[in-house]
């Protein structure tokens, strides 16, 4: 066996997992320690005689908590759900398809509650420590996958992201994440939040190993993606909103990555966003996405609301009085606004901005209700504006100039194979 073996690289997982000094007890709910070695040895075994189940044979895969795994409560993240809830009677269709295509699941991951916040903390289960300084937020909602994927417990990560979170805790770790086009890949079989906005992503320490298992789980054949060159891009800058007030990390490591940009070769231009004070103006009478979780989550809420995470309660708490008459308001304003935005970007090949404008604030700076509504607010503000709009999305991190940060890029819905390709000429910018 050598040393890239399959099961060489999953023991390597397995012993970053079992460290007692490191994160893995937080961020890793249910290690799947004896299935992943069999896979493991058929993944070795396959390749031995020179057969492949595709790109993503043999790499080695965590789950976020809200995936349906059979014989398994799915526990989004709750000591509700983990206490009442039923086990799944099949695999998620993504989990089924990550298996088809040669993937080792070692771990399923911790999460925010109900994968409601961009914070990542958890009560009940513990919040996983940020790699770059372990007393800081890992970002949310797929916290432990973040976590998982850059301390080296698992090669990828599987999580959801409704407003932020497979991007935000990407960003705020140092690693890669992928938000797709909505519909692009099956929500069946996963804890819901938002019917409208759930979609399902990939977290990886390099742009390559999400593209792989965002083909697969979108039942797509991994084509060859060459880089396209910079200076053929039409690459737009965010103005407004989301460029307004940058914390000094991002503001600093922002304006040195649109310079690295500019000097590779890319013909930078500022692209004003009217299309999101409109977005605002509708979120005003509560917001499709709350109204969604609220109705998801109310009957557990009713029964046993004091054990669900405080902040989690909160936020849905406000959710409670939206009538049908302003959320039907809401999603046909939205639809609007969805066809408006793609015209809008319909010159544009590319649209550049921070990922976050806040860097991980520390455990403490989130202890009191009224500042973890603040800084959570402050982590989404930039990522919920394209699952709002149905955009796809990707989260590169930055050469670092202290804590990690995030570029994003956003193409429009339907254009993700593009979105890949072009994030593969910027990964290659800051390598």
């Amino acid at each position: 066996m050598t040393r890239s073996s399959t099961r060489a690289r999953l023991d390597e997982a397995l012993a970053r997992i079992d460290d007692p000094k490191g994160e893995g007890a937080r961020a890793c709910l249910t290690v799947y320690r004896d299935a992943a070695c069999a896979a493991a040895e058929a993944a070795d075994a396959r390749a031995k005689a020179g057969v492949t189940l595709g790109a993503l044979d043999g790499a080695i895969v965590s789950i976020k908590d809200l995936f349906d795994v059979a014989g398994e409560v799915t526990r989004a993240g709750s000591k509700v759900l983990a206490e009442e809830g039923k086990p799944a009677a099949s695999d998620a269709p993504v989990v089924r398809r990550l298996r088809q295509a040669g993937a080792v699941i070692v771990a399923k991951t911790n999460m925010t509650e109900f994968a409601f916040s961009g914070i990542g903390a958890n009560p009940h289960f513990g919040t996983p420590g940020n790699p770059a300084d372990r007393a800081r937020i890992p970002g949310g909602s797929s916290s432990g996958g973040a976590v998982a994927a850059a301390d080296g417990m698992c090669e990828i990560s599987i999580g959801s992201d409704t407003g932020g979170s497979t991007r935000v805790p990407a960003a705020l770790c140092g690693i890669v994440g992928y938000k797709p086009s909505r519909l692009r890949i099956s929500r069946d079989g996963v804890y819901p939040l938002s019917q409208s906005m759930d979609s399902i992503g990939p977290m990886a320490r390099n742009v390559a190993d999400c593209r792989r298992a965002d083909a697969a789980m979108a039942g797509e054949a991994r084509a060859p993606l060459a880089a396209p060159s910079l200076t053929d891009l039409r690459v737009s800058v965010a103005q407004g909103i989301p460029v307004d007030n940058l914390d000094a990390t991002v503001g600093k490591s922002y304006a040195q990555a649109l310079a690295r940009l500019t000097k590779a070769g890319a013909r930078l231009r500022d692209k004003p966003l009217p299309l999101i004070e409109a977005m605002v103006e509708v979120n005003k009478r509560g917001g499709v996405q709350p109204a969604e979780a609220f109705t998801v989550n109310r009957d557990l809420l009713d029964r046993r609301g004091s054990d669900i995470d405080p902040n989690v309660r909160a936020r849905l708490e406000r959710a409670r009085t939206i009538g049908a008459a302003d959320y039907i308001w809401m999603a046909n304003e939205r639809d609007k606004l969805i066809r408006m935005m793609d015209e809008w970007l319909s010159d544009t090949d590319v649209l550049v901005m921070p990922t976050c404008p806040i860097v991980a604030p520390t455990l403490a700076e989130i202890a009191a209700p009224e500042d973890f509504a603040r800084r959570n607010a402050m982590t989404l503000r930039n990522t919920s504006v394209w699952n709002f709009f149905d955009c796809c999305a990707i989260s590169l991190p930055l050469p670092r100039n202290g804590l990690p940060v995030g570029l994003m890029l956003v193409a429009r819905n339907g254009h993700d194979r593009k979105l890949f390709a072009i994030a593969t000429a910027v990964e290659q910018v800051f390598a």
